[in-house]
């Protein structure tokens, strides 16, 4: 999509920000894993990276960024009773990126990369015992009467970015492009609200909770995240998502790191060893 945008093929258009990771690794810099255990951390990655993204779209890609949206919280499903992160290590856990792989790994997990077609078919022939996914969308294809517990941290969320083909836009009139630039904030807030929304839903329709509105009801545990979790999270965050998105990336990702979320999270690069 990046590419269509680019190329004017499409000229508005939503990509999803964790499928440039192939060729624009440092653009997933703000959702990765482990990085954001709630939406006020998000928010703060996003705002801090927000002015570096939109400039590096404008000036290499040709590509105006109007909007940045989020999907709900990746959380963790489990076939079998799950109390802590620790609880993972040797179970084979579906994810759905390499900085999955890298969070769910240094845990002693074992990940399997499953598209999220396929997610259903894994668990009930035994290839993986977990998956991550939104707590809602693994409601809606069933996970609350395949799985029995269901880790509340999310272990990241899913952020895309709406764009415009720069000539496109600017062919646009400018009253059209200001009240575009005036109503899109709103749409963007209203889907974060939803995120979160539909995040807390996940969990009461997982659950079985009186408060479920549009799942269906399960009776999954809903395991809550303890401060040891919380301190581990970060741990690993620093030591291992971190290092190694940072050598996949290269230098250019170290200092932009360091000017944008690093400073805005007061998370410094890791030292070498």
């Amino acid at each position: 999509m990046l590419h269509l945008l680019q190329l004017g093929v499409v000229p508005f258009g939503t990509a999803l920000m964790s499928s440039l990771s192939a060729q624009y690794l440092q653009y997933t810099a703000p959702d990765l894993a482990g990085l954001n255990p709630d939406v006020a951390s998000l928010k703060t990655s996003v705002a801090a990276f927000r002015p570096y993204l939109e400039k590096t779209l404008r000036e290499r890609h040709g590509i105006e960024v109007l909007a940045i949206y989020t999907y709900p919280a990746q959380v963790v499903f489990c076939k079998k009773p799950l109390h802590a992160l620790g609880d993972l290590a040797g179970r084979r856990v579906r994810v759905s990126s390499v900085g999955q792989a890298d969070f769910v790994g240094a845990l002693g997990a074992v990940p399997v990369s499953t598209a999220f077609a396929d997610m259903v078919v894994s668990l009930n022939n035994g290839n993986v015992e977990c998956a991550i996914t939104g707590s809602m969308s693994g409601n809606t294809v069933g996970l609350q009467a395949m799985t029995s517990h269901l880790y509340t941290m999310p272990v990241n969320w899913g952020l895309a970015i709406f764009g415009a083909n720069r000539a496109a836009w600017e062919a646009l009139p400018a009253d059209l492009r200001t009240l575009l630039r005036q109503e899109l904030p709103r749409l963007e807030a209203s889907i974060w609200a939803e995120s979160e929304r539909e995040t807390a839903d996940g969990f009461a329709c997982n659950s079985g909770a009186s408060s479920c509105m549009l799942g269906r009801k399960g009776n999954m545990v809903l395991v809550p995240v303890s401060v040891q979790d919380e301190h581990r999270r970060l741990e690993i965050f620093t030591s291992a998502v971190l290092p190694r998105w940072l050598k996949r990336c290269g230098a250019r990702c170290s200092e932009m790191w360091s000017q944008t979320i690093g400073r805005a999270r007061n998370i410094a690069l890791p030292t070498a060893p």
